[in-house]
């Protein structure tokens, strides 16, 4: 028999990409499977209270304290599922989305964490940002091979784990999933990629909309590694590590980019590695504003 599984959305002004992705989610080959879409604050609460309400399988709670993490874990105290499931509105799940996902976390002993793939959908492949989007990737393989973690654009996980390891610090606006996944890797629990389970995410289109998601991830690092350091002195040595590591020129990524199968020429790949500095500039810009008494900003 297969276990209930309770799919978390947390939205926030997002309600036309929400529709979208809750049309997916009713395509689902996979039963029984419940939706719990958190809004964080939305201006037009409205809104989502129809696309939600054209969703069968799906409930809306609403989540005041700003932040996707709290939002998320306004979501696991009301879920039913043994199984939770974690994407973004602006995500669109494959129709076997949680089928593989419950699939591979059934298949592996003592599996606390499974990361699904995200592709990005380019619209105008020959733009800057997009084509550091599609180069930049969520590589969510490397993230939870190498560091533990994965995106909660796309995972799944037993909700007994979060009883064992505790739910998402709210305090985090970003980085939550990297601080809660090494924290299950920590605890002993397996960790599993699968390729099947899949989701697709938009590029950026604008660097607008890359300078807000870097200085959301500026902020993240920030909180976690400077805010939450031990003490005074290894707050200022983590700051400091961070602005120097954007200060740098991106040489070794110049010559990645330089061997790129998918970049074309030589304009794609200045293309790229400009996109880069720009991003490290936001970067810095942020993290020096943080510690001068800023506050992160919001996902």
């Amino acid at each position: 028999m297969n276990p209930l599984v309770s799919v978390i959305i947390p939205v926030y002004n997002d309600a036309r990409r929400l529709r979208v992705c809750l049309n997916c989610l009713q395509a689902q080959r996979y039963s029984p499977f419940e939706v719990i879409v958190v809004d964080n604050g939305s201006e037009d609460l409205a809104a989502m209270v129809s696309a939600v309400a054209d969703c069968p399988a799906a409930r809306l709670v609403c989540e005041t304290l700003p932040g996707s993490y709290a939002a998320r874990n306004r979501g696991i105290s009301v879920a039913k599922g043994k199984v939770l499931a974690f994407t973004d509105a602006d995500c669109v799940p494959s129709a076997s989305w949680i089928e593989a996902g419950v699939a591979a976390l059934r298949s592996h002993p003592n599996c606390g964490l499974v990361v699904g793939a995200v592709e990005i959908v380019m619209h105008n492949p020959q733009h800057p940002v997009e084509l550091f989007e599609s180069v930049m990737a969520l590589s969510q393989q490397k993230f939870v091979t190498q560091d533990h973690y994965g995106a909660t654009a796309n995972v799944f996980t037993w909700a007994a784990v979060f009883e064992q390891v505790g739910r998402f610090n709210p305090a985090l606006k970003s980085s939550g999933d990297v601080e809660w996944g090494q924290r299950v890797f920590a605890a002993g629990y397996a960790q599993v990629y699968a390729a099947q389970a899949r989701v697709q995410h938009p590029a950026r289109s604008s660097f607008a909309q890359l300078a807000r998601q870097a200085s959301r991830h500026a902020g993240g690092f920030y909180d976690l590694r400077c805010r939450q350091a031990e003490s005074v002195w290894a707050g200022n040595l983590a700051f400091c590590k961070l602005v120097g590591f954007h200060l740098m020129p991106p040489v070794r990524f110049a010559f990645k980019m330089a061997g790129h199968p998918e970049l074309k020429g030589v304009r794609e790949k200045v293309k790229v590695v400009m996109t880069l500095v720009f991003v490290r500039w936001v970067t810095v810009r942020t993290l020096v504003g943080l510690r001068m008494g800023g506050v992160s900003e919001r996902v």
